[in-house]
Order: structure tokens, then sequence, then C-alpha cells
């Protein structure tokens, strides 16, 4: 089973990969920088080698690197738009050096703009990063499903499927992929507690099961439909802990990583970790 967590990167990615080792992890998710801003500290070339080749020798991976919360692609001032693809395609450059690597990002807010809008700015960002590389980058770029709060893009699954396939009509070659959020998609209205296999379905008739390449593992402070994107611990929220059991052994599922975005600290995490590991079939 491929589980693990948010970690600090504080330290480097050795240290992450010493973390994620001693909480029963093989894969962790981390902030590329400060999440409510936009500085980020220079990457250190000899620890990303040396942990590519500790992730090698302890069957860590995928990495999962977060954007920050500021990045807004969908912003209705150039300034935001500008420092959301400065910092995106800042990250990328910076991930060349741990290849296989992810990056989820949230698609953006339009802010009173509209939806149509929003996914024309996001796409096309999108199209010019993955474009100026000149080749398919070494991180796929995934796009995050979100609870629908106020003007968020992303809350259904129609919208990502129109920013991916304008990117990919426009960019060949530089596949999207989709982390999809258990918290934010009960949130937004999909019903993964009583009926996992019919939102799957949804999701396989308008997006593609192809295209999904990680989960956000996340319980929910609040109920179906609610769009207010308030994550809880496993089995402590609205989802609870049986829903959790049938979507880590989900056919359809099962063989993808999960991330941890809980409420807790190391601790919390290394419990949850076997937690979701002993409800595996």
């Amino acid at each position: 089973m491929k589980i693990g967590c948010h970690l600090s990167s504080s330290g480097g990615y050795m240290a992450m990969g010493q973390t994620a080792v001693s909480i029963g992890a093989n894969v962790f998710q981390f902030f590329t920088r400060n999440p409510r801003g936009g500085a980020a500290k220079p990457v250190d070339k000899a620890d990303a080698a040396a942990f590519m080749d500790y992730a090698a020798a302890n069957g860590i991976g995928p990495i999962l690197a977060h954007a920050p919360y500021t990045l807004n692609a969908a912003g209705a001032e150039e300034r935001v738009r500008e420092f959301a693809e400065m910092t995106m395609l800042d990250d990328l450059k910076r991930l060349e050096l741990t290849p296989g690597a992810m990056y989820n990002f949230h698609p953006g807010s339009h802010v009173g703009q509209g939806a149509e809008k929003g996914i024309e700015l996001i796409s096309s960002m999108l199209t010019r990063i993955l474009g100026s590389f000149g080749k398919v980058p070494a991180t796929t770029v995934l796009l995050e499903t979100m609870a629908g709060k106020g003007s968020e893009v992303g809350g259904r699954f129609e919208e990502v499927r129109a920013i991916i396939d304008r990117v990919e009509a426009s960019a060949p070659g530089c596949a999207l992929g989709v982390c999809l959020d258990t918290c934010h998609v009960w949130d937004a209205g999909y019903d993964i507690v009583n009926d996992l296999d019919g939102v799957l379905a949804e999701f396989d008739r308008v997006v593609g099961l192809g295209r999904l390449k990680a989960i956000h593992t996340n319980d929910s402070m609040n109920g179906l439909g609610s769009h207010k994107d308030r994550h809880e611990k496993i089995g402590k929220g609205r989802i609870g802990l049986d829903a959790f059991r049938r979507i880590v052994n989900h056919p359809r599922l099962r063989d993808l990583p999960f991330y941890l975005e809980t409420p807790c600290d190391l601790q919390g995490y290394k419990e949850e970790i076997a937690l979701l590991k002993g409800l595996r079939i």
C-alpha cells in the first residue's frame, strides 16, 4: 500500500524521507514553499540526489509537491495571475531534480468572473508553462478536486475535464493528472459514503480514471454538499471509517498513492497510517 502524509520540508528532502520511514510511510507530500506566501528556500542539489538514492533503496515514492495556497491562476488581477505563473514555473524547474515527483495545485478561484473565465485563465497558464519546457517535464502536474467553496474552480468533475482538454489540445504530450480529495468531493456533493461506485463511474465518464494519480485521504467535519472544506481525522468525521475501508480497498483506487492531510501531528499520522493499513484486505 502506498500511503503517507504531509510533512514539513524545512529540513530538506532527506529529512522528509527519513521521517516518512520512521512513521511507516512510503510516500509523502510537502509544500514547495511557504503555503501562505511566495518565499522558497534554495534547493540543495546534493540533498536531492542523496534523497533519490535513499528513496530507491527504501521504496519511497511518488512524492507529491503541493503548490502554495496563494497560487491563483484564475485571479481577476493580472498581478495575481503573474505570481501564480511565476511560482508554478519555478516550482516545476526545481522539481526537475526529483524525477517522478508529482505537483498538486488548487485550480483557482474565479472571484466573480465566472467558471468559464476561470477555466480559460487556468488552462492558458498551464499551456504556457508546460510548453515552455521544450520537452515533457519530469514532474506530472495534478489538478486537485475542490469542495466548491465560494468561487472555486474544480468543484465539479466537468470543470476539471474542461481544463485538461484545453491544455492537452494546445500542449500535446504534456498530460495532466488529477488528485482526488475525499473531503473535497464529499463536501462538493459527491456521495462517496453511500455510492462510491457511482461517484467513480461518474469520474471515469467525465474525466477518466486513467488520469487519477493520487488520493488526498481526509475525513470531513461537514455534511454532504456543504461546500465547506474542513478536514477531519480519519473516522472522526462525516465520511467515517467504513467508507475509508471501501476507499482503500476499491479495485480502482487501491494501487494509487494515498496522502493524509488530516489535522494530526507526526504521532497522529503514524497512527492513521497504521489504521488505514489495517483496513486493507
